[in-house]
C-alpha cells in the first residue's frame, strides 16, 4: 500500500468553511459517505464536497458511493476544479489541484 504523504497539508483554511460542506482528507471513503448522508438527513438541500491534491479521487468515490448505493435521489448539479499555488514544506511554491462537487436532491 502506497504512503499518502505529500508536501502540502490538506487543511482547508477557516475562511473557506461553510455549514453544508464535507472536506475530504485522509479518512476512509465510508466516513465521507456517512458525512454526506448525515447532512442530507439533517435537512440540507445542497451539499458541497471539497478536496485538494491526493484526496480528490477519494471525494469522487464518496460521492459516487453515496449516489449509487445509499441515496439514489442525489444528483451532481455542478463541479468546479482549479489549481492554487501553495507554499510547500521546503519553502517552494507548488501547484495543488482542488475540486468542489455540488450535490442536491432530485
Amino acid at each position: 500500500m502506497a504512503s499518502e504523504t505529500s508536501d502540502v497539508d490538506t487543511v482547508i483554511p477557516p475562511d473557506r468553511r461553510d455549514n453544508n460542506a464535507v472536506f475530504v482528507g485522509r479518512k476512509g471513503v465510508m466516513d465521507y459517505v456517512m458525512a454526506i448522508m448525515a447532512l442530507f438527513n439533517k435537512g440540507a438541500g445542497d451539499v458541497v464536497v471539497k478536496a485538494r491534491g491526493h484526496a480528490i479521487s477519494r471525494a469522487v468515490d464518496a460521492v459516487e458511493v453515496t449516489r449509487n448505493r445509499y441515496m439514489t435521489d442525489i444528483v451532481v448539479t455542478d463541479i468546479e476544479i482549479g489549481t492554487e499555488k501553495v507554499e510547500g514544506k521546503r519553502g517552494d511554491m507548488i501547484n495543488v489541484s482542488w475540486i468542489e462537487l455540488f450535490l442536491s436532491r432530485k
